[in-house]
């Protein structure tokens, strides 16, 4: 119950529909059948899935799902592996949740990425005409990843574009966040829908908000403390990364609010001193160069950022330039909030 709860505030649910998720996943006959194809990409979508912890790697697919098809994990190979994802799909056709890790090759045929002497291109749309959910996991399957960078010698694209009439969920990140993936899947096992959707295909939930707004180091930006170079006084402080290239001011992802790998506080890339360069987004990660200033896409003070360092004297010192520039982001932000309730007190009223 516990676990069902906290999954159910992360999706933005009511605390209560934590016991209609754990009604849904304890039901045997409501476990859903998963079959997770494999096109190109490093495998790193699955490795973050192995460091789960809530659930376990084998609660949830022993207990929770039937993971019926993955090769990383299945215990088969080669024609025993292939009849089995035949037997599958034959036999759980409408029911079973298609995940696919990695894009698609597309130019000259499809001969980029071959599985048992098929193209996977051509897995791709048979297993997708049966499955009752399609789900992109990771960067290279949302929008193609870094393989599709120009010149993309293998015309790599990702599910999306590549089933368009299709409804594809994305969980964009490199790699994703596995809890966004967990909470896409039980969520759809619960509700018998999938979650709400913005214009890419990705989950509101996870994807609704930019990085920049949760993230621990923003009240620096916005009293304009920055690190101006790797191993500075700034950066060894903790100081806001946009100087150094981060994309979190035009990303949307909830990494800062749920972090990775269940080691507690500080992980992620911008936890750990590195900036973020946008793997969620299509034409930011992998695309503009790591350390571009991004373009802010909220209110935030002026671009003429206040100097670290402050300077005593007369006047106002730079020192206090920050904390007022601080208090102005803080305020206009504010203000923004409260109009905005008091517009829909009004269309209420």
């Amino acid at each position: 119950m516990k676990f069902c709860g906290v999954m159910a505030v992360s999706m933005g649910l009511p605390f209560g529909a934590g016991t209609q998720i754990a009604e849904a996943i304890t039901n045997p006959k409501r476990r859903p059948p998963v079959i997770w194809l494999h096109g190109q990409e490093c495998t790193g979508c699955t490795e973050s899935l192995l460091r789960t912890s809530h659930p376990s790697l084998e609660h949830l697919i022993l207990d929770l799902i039937s993971l019926d098809y993955h090769e990383t994990l299945n215990a088969g190979a080669g024609h025993q592996a292939e009849a089995a994802l035949e037997s599958s799909v034959k036999e759980n056709a409408g029911k079973f949740i298609m995940v696919v890790e990695g894009s698609v090759p597309i130019k000259d045929g499809g001969i980029y990425c071959m599985i048992g002497g098929r193209p996977f291109a051509d897995i791709v749309k048979e297993t997708a005409a049966k499955a009752a959910a399609v789900i992109a996991i990771g960067s290279c399957a949302s929008w193609g990843g870094v393989q599709s960078s120009a010149p993309n010698p293998t015309g790599a694209t990702g599910i999306p574009e590549f089933l368009k009439g299709t409804t594809v969920v994305s969980i964009p990140g490199c790699p994703p966040n596995a809890y966004n993936f967990l909470s896409t899947v039980l969520y759809f096992l619960t509700f018998k829908k999938l979650p709400a959707l913005d214009e890419l295909g990705r989950p509101k939930f996870a994807y609704g908000r930019l990085i920049h707004e949760n993230c621990e180091r923003r009240p620096h930006f916005d009293a304009g403390r920055f690190a101006e170079q790797f191993g500075d006084e700034g950066h060894r402080q903790g100081y806001c990364l946009y100087k150094l290239g981060c994309k979190g001011p035009m990303t949307h992802a909830n990494c800062p609010s749920i972090l990775f790998c269940d080691v507690g506080a500080g992980a992620w890339p911008v936890g750990t001193g590195h900036p973020c360069f946008g793997c969620t987004e299509e034409g930011i990660g992998f695309t503009i160069p790591l350390h571009t200033e991004a373009d802010i896409q909220m209110v935030t003070p002026a671009a003429e950022h206040a100097p670290i360092q402050t300077k005593r004297g007369a006047g106002i010192s730079a020192g206090s330039a920050a904390l007022v520039g601080g208090i102005a982001g803080v305020a206009i932000g504010a203000g923004a909030v409260v109009a905005k309730r008091m517009g829909d007190k009004d269309k209420g009223e």
